[in-house]
């Protein structure tokens, strides 16, 4: 199992705290209090490693397709006025983060990082309509070709302080690979084309790098 760079401070400050409980055993003066603080300390730890671990998984390249960018749950998918970048109108699949997900963000599709622009904001639950625009949220666009672009956007949510790009313009894009993460409770938006074949619904669980969230026309 490998851990993101993120998480290393989480980790290392849990798996200690859980770490000194058990040398300070002599002094609890109940056994029961001593089991109590060790399993809530042994479960923060046990939760940071999951939260911060990057999957490893074989990545599902579709040449036609647009796989998940997150671990999460389908909780959008309607038509938007998409107001940052293309100024039209697309399809919005939204995918929710619970604090329990992988929140290592991955590439949708293959090409060419053609905008990266960051918006600091406020900090709504995760999976409000408002939060798309409304919370911090860093938006990413990828061309392949003159057909073929996405817009995704990692959205802060409610738990959420912190978004990682580890992206720039001009940057090669490949799909499945690593480009940041969202540390805890988030969100992130799809934009595709209107003719694009939606291959998900509402309230479907979606895997990042393996699950296609639509199709090209």
């Amino acid at each position: 199992m490998r851990i993101h760079k993120e998480g290393l401070i989480p980790i290392t400050v849990t798996g200690s705290l859980f770490l000194l409980n058990l040398l300070l055993y002599p002094i609890y003066l109940h056994f029961t209090a001593y089991i109590i603080v060790s399993v809530v300390f042994f479960l923060l730890f046990a939760w940071a490693l999951r939260f911060f671990r990057i999957p490893m998984r074989f990545s599902h390249k579709v040449e036609n397709g647009v796989i998940s960018p997150a671990d999460g749950i389908v909780c959008a998918i309607e038509k938007d006025f998409e107001n940052e970048y293309f100024k039209d109108e697309r399809i919005k699949i939204s995918v929710f983060m619970s604090i329990f997900n992988v929140h290592v963000n991955f590439f949708p599709i293959d090409g060419t990082v053609e905008y990266v622009g960051y918006h600091p904001g406020k900090y709504h639950v995760a999976n409000l309509p408002k939060a798309s625009n409304d919370n911090e949220h860093n938006s990413v666009v990828v061309r392949k070709d003159e057909n073929r672009v996405v817009l995704f956007r990692q959205i802060a949510g409610f738990l959420a302080r912190r978004i990682v790009c580890n992206i720039k313009k001009g940057d090669t894009a490949n799909q499945g690979e690593e480009m940041g993460m969202i540390r805890f409770g988030s969100r992130v938006d799809v934009f595709v084309p209107l003719d694009a074949q939606i291959n998900v619904q509402l309230g479907t669980p979606v895997r990042t790098q393996k699950t296609v969230l639509a199709y090209f026309a």
